[in-house]
């Protein structure tokens, strides 16, 4: 028997939600009465019209587009605005949209850090920023970012970003502190390994070869696979929904094994 989530006719806006766990994220929504802002990059209007479609024709709900470029602090407000000018409200912030370029330290300049964060941690704290007037005019809202298991530590290659989901943990459990009395709602997904698009075709790139998934150890890959899209995207609709409306400032691991059993070097390639 399924779980009605108190989803239908909620107003939700999913940052980069044209492919992989954002698109999951809208489609699962979609799936359970929401209506939704479909939100992709400039350039990517064809596959942002793509999903706002599949949401249409299969559910009994309905999305739009909207296109902007998160690392233009002004494109976060407006994004906002979009949303209430489709819409009227805006219940639901899902805050997925990220970039994660390969780099360690060396690799690290002051204009990598500044592009990451600017997309990872900026436009989320700017995008619910922008929320809060109309959150606080509905008496409340909810808002649910998308981390990453490297907040803890991260690999070599993914410092920068590593260090932009870890200031998404703090900044997700200041605002539920600072906001809660106002009704406002701030979770946090930590996914560990995800089979994304994105992911899978830098693995190819990296060398890994086009069979990387079903080739993947066990110690990265307790269960003999990773993560799939849908997967995440469960977890996020019901961090989202009613049962969970008192949840608050929490921090939750999508993960498949305790962080102590990972291994964080990874010297296999993988």
């Amino acid at each position: 028997m399924s779980v009605d989530l108190g989803l239908r006719n909620k107003i939700a806006l999913v940052t980069g939600s044209v492919s992989g766990i954002g698109e999951a994220i809208a489609r699962k929504l979609a799936a359970e009465g929401a209506r939704l802002m479909v939100h992709g990059r400039p350039g990517q209007a064809e596959a942002a019209a793509r999903v706002a479609r599949a949401i249409n024709n299969e559910s009994e709900t309905d999305a739009d587009v909207q296109l902007a470029d998160l690392a233009d602090p002004a494109a976060c407000a407006a994004l906002i605005d979009a949303v209430i000018a489709r819409y009227g409200r805006i219940d639901l912030l899902v805050n997925n949209a990220g970039i994660s370029p390969r780099a360690d330290l060396p690799a690290t300049d002051a204009a990598l850090f500044d592009k990451i964060f600017a997309v990872n941690l900026r436009a989320p704290l700017l995008l619910i920023r922008a929320a809060l007037p109309h959150f606080r005019k509905q008496g409340g809202g909810r808002v649910l970012n998308i981390g990453s298991i490297n907040a803890y530590c991260g690999e070599a290659a993914l410092l920068a970003y590593s260090m932009s989901k870890g200031g998404l943990t703090t900044m997700t459990r200041n605002l539920a502190d600072a906001h809660g009395q106002e009704g406002l709602r701030v979770n946090q997904l930590n996914p560990g390994w995800v089979l994304t698009d994105n992911e899978y075709r830098a693995k190819v790139d990296e060398g890994l070869g086009s069979e990387w998934p079903s080739r993947i150890p066990r110690q990265h890959a307790p269960a003999g696979r990773i993560f799939r899209p849908d997967e995440i995207a469960h977890f996020a609709a019901n961090f989202l929904g009613a049962q969970a409306e008192l949840v608050n400032g929490t921090v939750f691991d999508v993960e498949q094994f305790p962080l102590i059993g990972c291994n964080p070097m990874k010297a296999d390639g993988f």
